[in-house]
């Protein structure tokens, strides 16, 4: 058996208005539901994630039963808070003419000690060259005011799972 990935012939991103799924690169409009999509390897924990043109691989944790070599899901929730909170602040700071520099984030989190199901806790930690105290504030407050992300966690949303066979 091969331990080469092979990307699924599903392995796309797709966005969903109504019931219909329409597959491209359509601007983003609010509400406009956006989606990837991820299929299972020869490798047992290793899948294909496709987000538009862009695919890449993804492992389950050694831990858990996989191979743990390529960015794994608690790390790709992380990276998306990063990418979202830099885009965002780097963003506003643009548009405030703020002096920003070099813009870096570092983000946690920890597992429950009790329930494997959650994380204890999430942190993230921004570091802004450029801007004073006052104005990093600022910047973060837009992030964590705007963030999808971020506010769906913070708040809780909505999320549903299915299976059926293919």
């Amino acid at each position: 058996m091969s331990t080469r990935p092979t990307t699924p012939k599903t392995a796309r991103a797709t966005t969903r208005q109504g019931t219909a799924i329409k597959t491209g690169r359509a601007a983003k409009a609010p509400g406009e539901i956006v989606g990837i999509q991820a299929g299972t390897t020869a490798l047992t924990g290793r899948f294909i994630v496709s987000a538009g043109t862009n695919p890449f691989v993804s492992d389950t944790r050694v831990s858990a039963g996989g191979p743990g070599e390529a960015v794994q899901a608690g790390q790709l929730l992380l990276a998306s808070l990063a990418s979202c909170g830099l885009g965002l602040i780097q963003g506003r700071a643009a548009e405030l003419g703020l002096p920003l520099g070099n813009a870096v984030v570092e983000a946690a989190f920890q597992r429950h000690a009790t329930d494997k199901t959650r994380y204890a806790w999430i942190r993230l930690a921004f570091r802004l060259e450029g801007v004073t105290a006052s104005q990093a504030r600022k910047l973060l407050a837009h992030f964590t005011g705007h963030c999808p992300i971020y506010n769906t966690l913070r708040r809780g949303g909505t999320v549903q799972a299915s299976a059926e066979p293919a």
